[in-house]
């Protein structure tokens, strides 16, 4: 049972009796009135007011009286607040409290509390006013009271303050638990939001029923037409500033019209969202702006938007160089589509008239069968026509090659003077037929040996003397001159000059800027008499490229030309080869005897041509269609059987490669130890690389070089 707080309850029934006996004389008076009133009264003695004060204690909720004034001293406590306070007796309560109103409300609430109050105060007479505050119970932690109070200004017992008070912990905790919750998903679907305006620089909040527009997110522009970020003002007015503030002069219009209310309901009625693209200045510089308008309210009622601004300098100006790559793939397609057709156009001439002449004049050799003359001079032309043939064939495999990056520059000793002599022995037969003069000076090179893929250099003087040869007419000079002209960028490096010089037809002065590029002849076929595939000099061009080198070129059309390639070389002191020995090279003499080689050939045209020309040199032949009865006629023979093989490399069952791979297994060292020389129509250096891999001594081309061979066939026998 918990102590009556009886002193303060007499200072409490004192109030109450006091105001009670006022009430008395007041209302009491003489003669039968007077006793009518006292008789009403009798029934509110002084043990009546302690049931009073007894049923104000028993009160669920808590209750207290405080002075107004002073240090709000407490007068009046019931059981109800003091069990809220986890006090068991008033005196408990004193100390907890100080007993006063001050104690009772935390200190961090006190300030809020009493402006409220005297406020409320101020405002009402008759009113209860309403407060909410923390309080600290006996025993620590937090509870919240709900207070309604009233004030009351007696003459005789002072101001003073009533109040009732609830607890209102459960219900406060739990609305900051929602309260926190709402914070928690606020801030969550903020960062959601901010998550997927990554890369937009300005982002707003629009609603067209109210006409404004908050701030989420501001940049530079939009920063001027607002002063903070979640800012509020109006739309319309927003939009007429940022228009005339930061869109391009030539696009105001469209996007006025595009950010109007009227225009987005529109473009919003049957999609969720859209977007323009248009170009601000800033700082007189211009750029590209992407806006795009999502719908975040009802679908059927267009009004809840949401405005995301984006730089899209980057795109648009990748986009633009894409498109700008794309019309320039375009045009070099146009460009390589009419190249195309004037290939076409020349390949077609330039096959069919050789072609032409290898089935007509191999007719007139069958009409004139018994006369030596016709038939000599008709298998002339046919070997004529076939080499023409020979060379477009080689011609455009040779470009597919440069072009799909295939060739390659292998660096070996090599001397230019041997080579200079070997290029003016090859054209000196095509030249002396047309009576040209053609002429080679190299008494300016003092460094003849140096590392280069010497028959890429041989190839880039072939072609160049070759043109030369060509297209100058009958009674012509032509020059090849090299010189050494310096120093390079290393001390073992020298400069070399290869010049290769007609006085032929010349090129036009706007086809020297052309001469270079793929299926580009100055005169076609037809025009100049001349056959080719306008990819001489393509070739010789990419050569010089991978040699490091420069190839430039001065021509008057009608008198001369002169071509002149520059190449970095490093050289090596070694003694001049002797005139004998220059003489010398190229003049062996061949004896074959009776010497067997076993030739490896799937063709059966092939196989009789080189079978007729091995015969016809002296040697016994033996062959195989395919590489695995190579092998086996090879495991099956007696050591020095066999003297040599000539391996085709593509063919059935088994190729050439793996089969010399095979052979050189073979434990038997005379059989493994037999030269192999490759004879194939695989005539790229890679080819070659490949069948030295495999184990084959050298590798020949097809269609075949006889006295090539009969040279090769001689140093493979020793």
């Amino acid at each position: 049972m918990t102590e009556h707080p009886d002193k303060l309850d007499t200072g409490f029934i004192e109030y109450i009796l006091s105001a009670y006996r006022a009430s008395t004389k007041e209302h009491s008076g003489s003669g039968a009135q007077g006793e009518e009133k006292k008789s009403e009264n009798a029934q509110w003695h002084e043990p009546g007011l302690n049931h009073f004060i007894s049923f104000i204690d028993e009160m669920p909720g808590g209750f207290f009286i405080y002075r107004a004034g002073g240090t709000e001293e407490i007068i009046y406590a019931n059981r109800a607040l003091l069990r809220i306070f986890n006090c068991h007796t008033m005196a408990e309560f004193r100390v907890l409290t100080g007993n006063s109103f001050r104690g009772i409300v935390h200190p961090d609430d006190l300030e809020r509390v009493e402006s409220s109050i005297t406020t409320q105060v101020g405002d009402s007479r008759y009113d209860l006013d309403y407060v909410e505050y923390r309080i600290i119970p006996r025993g620590g932690g937090i509870r919240w009271l709900d207070d309604y109070g009233h004030f009351v200004r007696d003459t005789a017992f002072g101001d003073v303050f009533y109040v009732f008070v609830a607890d209102a912990t459960e219900r406060k905790c739990h609305q900051i638990e929602n309260e926190n919750n709402r914070n928690l998903e606020r801030k969550r679907y903020l960062d959601l939001v901010e998550g997927l305006s990554i890369g937009y620089e300005s982002i707003l909040y629009t609603d067209l029923d109210t006409d404004t527009v908050q701030a989420y997110r501001l940049n530079d522009r939009t920063g001027r037409q607002f002063e903070k970020a979640l800012q509020t003002r109006s739309y319309s007015s927003f939009a007429l500033d940022y228009v005339h503030m930061w869109v391009h002069p030539e696009e105001r219009d469209f996007v006025a019209e595009a950010t109007s209310p009227e225009h987005i309901r529109i473009a919003l009625s049957g999609s969720k969202m859209f977007h323009i693209n248009y170009r601000v200045v800033k700082d007189g510089k211009t750029q590209y702006i992407q806006l795009r308008i999502v719908n975040v309210g009802e679908s059927d009622n267009v009004s809840q938007i949401v405005m995301g601004y984006q730089n899209m300098d980057a795109e648009i100006i990748q986009e633009m160089e894409h498109q700008k790559l794309l019309e320039e793939a375009l045009e070099s397609a146009r460009t390589a589509i009419v190249a195309k057709n004037a290939f076409l156009s020349n390949m077609s001439h330039d096959i069919r008239t050789p072609m032409n002449a290898v089935l007509g004049f191999t007719g007139l050799a069958r009409k004139n069968i018994h006369d030596n003359a016709k038939v000599l001079h008709c298998l002339d032309r046919i070997e004529s026509s076939g080499e023409q043939l020979l060379q477009l064939l080689s011609d455009v495999l040779e470009i597919s090659r440069i072009e799909s990056g295939k060739m390659h520059v292998d660096e070996n000793e090599c001397n230019l003077s041997v080579i200079l002599g070997e290029v003016e022995a090859e054209a000196f037969p095509q030249a002396d037929a047309k009576q040209i003069t053609l002429s080679l000076d190299r008494s300016l090179l003092r460094h003849e040996t140096v590392y280069s893929d010497e028959q890429k250099l041989k190839q880039i003087l072939m072609r160049l003397v070759n043109n030369a040869v060509k297209y100058t007419g009958e009674g012509g000079h032509v020059s090849i001159k090299a010189e050494e002209t310096g120093q390079g960028d290393s001390p073992v490096c020298q400069i070399y000059r290869f010049i290769v010089e007609d006085d032929g037809i010349g090129i036009s002065a706007n086809m020297l800027q052309q001469i270079f590029k793929p299926f580009e002849r100055g005169k076609n076929t037809t025009l100049s008499g001349v056959h080719g595939t306008g990819l001489g000099l393509t070739i010789t061009r990419s050569i010089v490229d991978m040699l490091d080198g420069t190839i430039d070129v001065v021509s008057e059309e009608g008198k001369c030309s002169r071509f002149t390639v520059t190449l970095c070389l490093r050289t090596k002191n070694v003694e001049q080869l002797t005139a004998a020995e220059k003489t010398e090279k190229g003049q062996k003499t061949y004896k074959p005897g009776k010497k067997r080689i076993l030739v490896v050939e799937d063709t059966e045209i092939n196989l009789e041509i080189i079978t007729e020309v091995l015969k016809d040199a002296g040697y016994l032949v033996d062959s195989a269609v395919n590489g695995s009865i190579a092998l086996e006629k090879v495991k099956d023979s007696k050591p020095g059987y066999y003297d040599l093989i000539l391996m085709d490399i593509q063919m059935p069952v088994m190729d050439g490669y793996h089969a010399t791979k095979a052979i050189r297994r073979l434990k038997n060292p005379a059989l493994s130890s037999i030269p192999i020389v490759a004879l194939s129509a695989n005539a790229f250096d890679e080819d070659k690389r490949k069948s030295k891999e495999s184990g084959m001594n050298a590798h020949m081309e097809k269609p075949i070089d006889t006295p090539q061979l009969m040279e090769v066939i001689s140093d493979m026998m020793g």
